[in-house]
């Protein structure tokens, strides 16, 4: 048997996305957003009101950067998603982030977390809230790596729970991509 809900924003894993951007005056702010994925190969869409000071500084300057949350700095990333750089003008700042400008697009880098997809803006939709941003560069904290490879295991991302509101770390390798289901075939 089956439980319905109705139509949710419900999806498992939900990833933790540090949105930042410069303003005008090279500030750099940041924010929380879980409504995000890989659009095309190259291409990043997420889910962002232009009520927020990042959108606003997205829209101005042209290019983001986009973070993976961590569990090592889990409640600097719950805080640039429940305080307003609108209302803190020193939000960065205060959650405890450095950041260092992207040598490829007009973009802080926030150094406190080790993943980061660095982008310029294809287009920003008003009706949906739906920003797209082309993916220049990844770049890693080599921290993270293992063989040369982002190690998921040493990066310790998580996901954002949004049913219970949890926020939750990746766990164990369960199977091989591209080659479990050949034993299907």
């Amino acid at each position: 048997m089956r439980k319905s809900f109705g139509a949710k924003s419900w999806l498992y894993p939900m990833p933790v996305l540090i949105v930042a951007a410069y303003d005008e005056a090279g500030v750099p702010n940041a924010m929380n957003a879980a409504w995000g994925g890989i659009f095309t190969d190259d291409h990043i869409g997420i889910c962002i009101s232009e009520g927020h000071k990042t959108t606003k500084n997205i829209r101005a300057i042209g290019a983001f950067t986009v973070s993976m949350a961590t569990a090592e700095r889990l409640a600097q990333c719950d805080y640039v998603g429940i305080v307003s750089g609108n209302k803190e003008t020193d939000k960065f700042a205060k959650a405890g982030f450095t950041a260092t400008r992207s040598e490829l697009v007009n973009a802080p880098i926030i150094n406190e977390l080790p993943m980061t997809l660095e982008c310029e803006v294809v287009s920003y939709d008003e009706d949906s809230n739906h920003l797209v941003g082309r993916i220049v560069n990844v770049s890693a904290d080599e921290r993270i790596l293992t063989d040369g490879k982002i190690d998921y295991t040493k990066l310790r991302p998580i996901t954002y729970d949004p049913i219970n509101h949890h926020y939750v770390e990746l766990g164990a390798i369960v199977g091989n991509a591209f080659a479990d289901g050949k034993k299907l075939k």
